[in-house]
């Protein structure tokens, strides 16, 4: 079988912050490589970098060195307003708190990220649609954020994530402020989409228990990624 190209890869990525005491390091030469359809959860204590590791892979931050290639394209090299399109064309977010437009409908929501581009169509009106039924919300389309439940409002952020169909799909504690049955309900959803959709999925996640539902963990320590052997 022919070996196919990484479409994400990550090389020495370092991170380090100035600060009175010297240079705070956090990331010291990250290497990772993924394929299309894979899905990676990250672990580590409080302060490792896991943030700040998933931040410099959506180019929402600079690294010290080192470089970020994402289907052929290495966002660091892009001006400020390439980069913005970079971000919101190839990547999709989902935060532990939603971010949902409190005076937008669930529907308006989910479309807010075409609003950097040409807009809404009725193509893309269509797809987030076709989201929101394939996650269980389809009679919610006109409903507003406060009248969701925190699931819900999760599961309209996941959708809204993937609107574009971004190539690389970002999690950073996707279910830390919801119950366990919910939570569950979520990462089964994500996991789900991301083979759907044959997106990239990196998970931050301080949860055993959705980390050891990915195929593939990591633990972000002293400053690297160790990859973790898992027993089938």
């Amino acid at each position: 079988m022919a070996l196919t190209e990484p479409t994400l890869v990550i090389e020495q990525l370092t991170k380090t912050y100035p600060t009175a005491e010297g240079s705070l390091s956090i990331l010291r030469g990250v290497n990772l490589m993924m394929g299309r359809g894979e899905a990676l959860a990250i672990t580590g204590p409080s302060g490792s970098g896991k943030s700040t590791l998933l931040y410099l892979l959506g180019a929402l931050d600079t690294p010290t060195s080192g470089r970020v290639i994402l289907a052929g394209q290495q966002p660091f090299q892009l001006n400020s307003r390439e980069q913005a399109h970079f971000r919101n064309t190839q990547v999709g977010f989902i935060f532990q708190d939603h971010h949902l437009l409190p005076q937008c409908s669930v529907l308006e929501n989910v479309l807010i990220p075409l609003l950097a581009g040409p807009g809404a169509d009725a193509e893309s009106e269509s797809r987030a649609r076709t989201l929101l039924d394939r996650v269980g919300l389809a009679d919610r389309l006109s409903h507003r954020p406060a009248q969701l439940s925190g699931g819900e409002r999760q599961r309209v952020a996941v959708c809204r994530s993937l609107i574009n169909k971004p190539v690389l799909l970002l999690a950073d504690e996707p279910t830390g402020n919801l119950d366990r049955a919910t939570a569950e309900s979520v990462g089964s959803l994500l996991l789900e989409l991301n083979h759907e959709q044959n997106t990239l999925l990196v998970c931050v996640t301080h949860s055993p228990e959705l980390a050891a539902r990915f195929p593939r963990q990591t633990v972000l320590k002293d400053g690297q990624l160790e990859e973790q052997l898992i027993e089938h």
